[in-house]
């Protein structure tokens, strides 16, 4: 007569897999305190004839009388129900909260019960009802219990629940209900009653959507969204085949689509679902009569449900999909802890770079520059480093990019600038008998753009005192190179200033040689690319000689270069062999290990005044 009742919430119905699971919430449970009317002698009458199915139920929790109305609803003569177990009527015992609080009723330490119930009707027909446990007058000892028939406002309330639920235009689960059933997937108890215990999920957007919905209207583009819905949803049908379950198809928003998998048996499964949703979208659509093509971006993350909450999955499918697209798009791409922690390390140096700056967490460490026919020490390059509270020493590579990004390029490189001027001067005052040397900085394109770069200089020098001709600016050869308007401008303005303006890392741009008759420059510094090509290569004693090709193209530059009045640094200079062949073919400067590794200031003090630079010398 009866199956076991489950409860819904106040949201809805519990989904229909779970129709045999009885689900109470606290607000279905009405256990606050009530003054009932005491009961007069014509009560059995009214009893008997009122259309609300109720039966009076002993102490002991028996029935004792039911009307008509709740025979009719259960199927059942009401003089058969007279005997029987209230509680299994209505299935007041399927789940531990409920039956405690009827027994409360019972017992008098309660005065109302009242929860909903699904219960089922001989004819087959399932039906709602809103179960009412109250007492009674006392001399009656006993609890009236009524049954109400909800079933069409529950079946309205069904209908709304699905449209709040669903996308209109796909017909899928909406984001809202997409996250519903994500954090019940997650809650400890469902995943450790049974399965895998794993979770899996691909975030896809499409490719190319954009487009056809800016050119062809918002008609054709719903019409391909459900289009994509249905193959969607047909991979999750076929992923679904000899599982347990199908992976959730939802439409999170715009162009957007998730599918979650509950008991993952695996990356390899997660795997094989992207790549027959890559399949299904990449075929050709027809809509309203026109063959549109889009292709679709994945990320994929696959792990244990355990300690994993909803934004986490979330964030790291979000990340993955980015990667995706970013990796060239119609690709799906798994998620990769070291690569999501290095992102996330970027994002922390970004949000504290700024900030840094003024806690004073840079430094300055100097690399000589020497040159190549007398090894004395003629300059040094200022590199910048970070002592970073969490991460450690951190070399310009790991932060100079998200400075330049983020715009605090502009100050950062004025601190460098005036840090750096200050030491180059007081070497000189420290060292006056000695031959001054010049301080080389390196220079972003965004600070000439973003801060007036030659008022930042000559301030500087007048700060400092230090001589226009011993500081040195650095920049890129694709920076220099080319360069028009604001930028040219003011390297010429620093020029007539008599600040040196090298290029550095020559020859891995352009490398437009007659341009630079036009530019402002004084010094090329030759990549290391080149200098590498210069070394010998010594395996089982036997010397491998290098490609003379290597020889005649760093020659013919710097031949040509000092045609043009420039001076040649030669970076990454290694070994005594690059050297020597470097000072045959006419290279002024050398920088690299041979000489130094960049070290702190006074390092360079030590080295101020030696006869030469020898391999070794400076290094810490």
């Amino acid at each position: 007569m009866r199956e076991r009742a489950v409860s819904g919430t106040s949201e809805g119905p519990a989904p229909a897999a779970d129709l045999d699971r009885p689900v109470v919430t606290e607000s279905e449970i009405d256990t606050s305190p009530r003054t009932e009317p005491r009961a007069h002698p014509p009560y059995r009458s009214v009893f008997t004839a009122a259309p609300l199915a109720m039966a009076v139920v002993d102490r002991e929790g028996m029935v004792v009388s039911a009307n008509d109305s709740l025979g009719a609803l259960l199927g059942t003569a009401p003089d058969e129900l007279a005997g029987a177990v209230a509680a299994d009527l209505v299935d007041l015992t399927s789940d531990a909260r409920t039956w405690h609080a009827y027994r409360e009723v019972l017992r008098g330490r309660e005065s109302r019960l009242r929860c909903t119930r699904r219960l089922k009707h001989p004819d087959g027909h399932s039906l709602w009802v809103q179960v009412t446990v109250a007492p009674l007058p006392a001399e009656d000892r006993a609890v009236l219990l009524s049954v109400a028939d909800i079933s069409s406002r529950r079946e309205l309330h069904d209908r709304l629940r699905h449209l709040q639920m669903h996308d209109p235009v796909t017909r899928l689960p909406n984001r809202t209900l997409f996250f519903e059933r994500l954090s019940a997937a997650l809650e400890a108890e469902s995943y450790e009653r049974s399965g895998t215990g794993r979770v899996g999920l691909c975030y896809l957007d499409l490719d190319g959507f954009k487009a056809i919905n800016d050119t062809l209207g918002h008609r054709v583009g719903d019409r391909l969204l459900a289009a994509v819905a249905e193959r969607l949803t047909r991979c999750a049908d076929e992923a679904g085949q000899a599982r347990p379950s199908n992976p959730l198809v939802a439409r999170l928003g715009g162009d957007e689509f998730a599918l979650f998998v509950e008991d993952s048996t695996g990356t390899e499964q997660l795997a094989e679902l992207a790549e027959s949703v890559l399949e299904a979208i990449q075929d050709p659509f027809d809509i309203s009569g026109q063959r549109l093509s889009v292709s679709a971006s994945i990320g994929v993350v696959e792990r244990h449900a355990a300690g994993t909450t909803p934004t986490a999955l979330m964030q790291a499918a979000d990340t993955t999909l980015y990667w995706a697209k970013a990796d060239g798009k119609a690709r799906w791409t798994l998620f990769d802890p070291e690569r999501n922690a290095h992102r996330m390390t970027r994002q922390a140096l970004a949000s504290t770079l700024r900030p840094a700056i003024d806690r004073g967490e840079f430094r300055l460490e100097y690399q000589p520059l020497v040159g190549m026919e007398d090894d004395r020490l003629h300059g040094v390059e200022a590199l910048i480093r970070w002592n970073h509270p969490q991460f450690g020493v951190l070399t310009p590579n790991r932060f100079i990019g998200l400075a330049e990004e983020d715009g605090s390029i502009v100050p950062l490189g004025r601190w460098v600038l005036r840090t750096a001027c200050r030491q180059a001067r007081r070497w000189q005052l420290d060292h006056p008998d000695e031959p001054p040397i010049f301080v080389s900085v390196n220079v972003a394109v965004r600070q000439v753009w973003d801060s007036d770069l030659v008022a930042d200089v000559a301030e500087t020098l007048a700060e400092t005192g230090l001589a226009p001709h011993l500081l040195q600016l650095e920049l890129t050869e694709s920076a220099v190179m080319g360069s028009a308007g604001r930028p040219l401008q003011a390297l010429k303005a620093l020029s007539d200033m008599g600040v040196r303006i090298a290029i550095d890392d020559f020859g891995t741009g352009y490398s437009n040689l007659a341009y630079l008759s036009r530019l402002p420059v004084s010094v090329l510094k030759l990549d290391g690319t080149f200098v590498r090509g210069f070394q010998y290569d010594d395996r089982d004693n036997t010397a491998t000689r290098p490609n003379p090709a290597d020889e005649v193209v760093v020659e013919a530059m710097i031949q040509l270069a000092h045609r043009l009045g420039l001076t040649v640094t030669a970076e990454c200079v290694e070994t005594s062999d690059q050297a020597t062949r470097l000072r045959r073919i006419g290279c002024d400067t050398g920088q690299g290990w041979l000489y130094s590794r960049p070290v702190p200031p006074d390092r360079i003090s030590e080295l101020l005044g030696t006869p030469g630079v020898q391999a070794g010398v400076g290094n810490p």
